[in-house]
This record gives C-alpha cells, structure tokens and sequence, in this order.
C-alpha cells in the first residue's frame, strides 16, 4: 500500500516525532518534582538513557509510548497497515531492546519502574502518578 503523504511530507511529520522529552515525560517529571523528588533526566551514563534516574531511591523510570514499545493488551500498540515488514522489525526491535536495557539496569542494582502513555491519560493521571509516587519511596 502507497503512503498517503509525499517523502518530503513524510519526512516532516517523522522529524516532530521526539525521542525524549515528549509529553508524558513532562508531566511524569513535572508531578515527581511537585512531590519533592530530585532526578536527573535522559542520563547517559546508564544503558538505554533512562527517562527519570532518581539516585536516592536507586530507581529508575522508564515513560515508554504505546505504540514504539508495543504496550501488550493496548489498543494504542498496533503495527500499521503498510510497509508492515519495515515496523515489525522496527517495534518488535524495540521490544526486545527494552528487555534488554531493562535486565543491565536491574543487574546493576537499580529498581526498573515501566510507565505507559496510556496510564496517563486524562482518567488515569492521577492514579498512576500517585501510585508510581508510592511505589519510589516504598524502598
């Protein structure tokens, strides 16, 4: 199936896309620093430049998009319809790099925390903020 858009089109629409600081992280980091918690953010110095390092608790959180992480069971987590070879490598890849990046940060001792972009949607937010909250300084 042809793209509906142009290459230069698609090429516009593909470079908004954003590898850090996206929307959820904001408000992931903007609720976890109205609480009281210091982070650092997008820390080179870890595998996979984890989204939120919190040193103090020796906590890692990860703010992963549905769709380029494959969120099992949601409905935002779908392969689309054409060039279908070209995203099941790309996301299925992506999976699998979670997982591994996920296991080298637990070897080295920190406590891995998956926070999804739909659990921070408008009727979930609080809860999930207020849960991951909890779960941070429960060590």
């Amino acid at each position: 199936m042809a793209d509906v858009f142009s290459k230069e089109k698609r090429s516009e629409v593909m470079s908004k896309i954003r590898g850090k600081d996206t929307k959820p992280e904001i408000l992931v980091r903007k609720y976890l620093h109205s609480r009281g918690l210091r982070f650092r953010k997008n820390d080179k110095r870890y595998p996979g430049h984890p989204d939120i390092v919190l040193p103090k608790y020796k906590t890692i959180v990860l703010v992963h998009g549905c769709f380029w992480h494959l969120h099992e069971g949601c409905k935002y987590a779908r392969i689309p319809k054409s060039n279908v070879e070209y995203w099941q490598n790309k996301l299925y890849g992506n999976k699998e790099r979670d997982k591994r990046t996920k296991k080298e940060l637990e070897d080295m001792g920190w406590k891995v925390i998956t926070v999804w972009e739909c659990q921070l949607k408008k009727d979930k937010q609080e809860k999930t903020l207020g849960e991951l909250y909890e779960e941070i300084i429960s060590n």
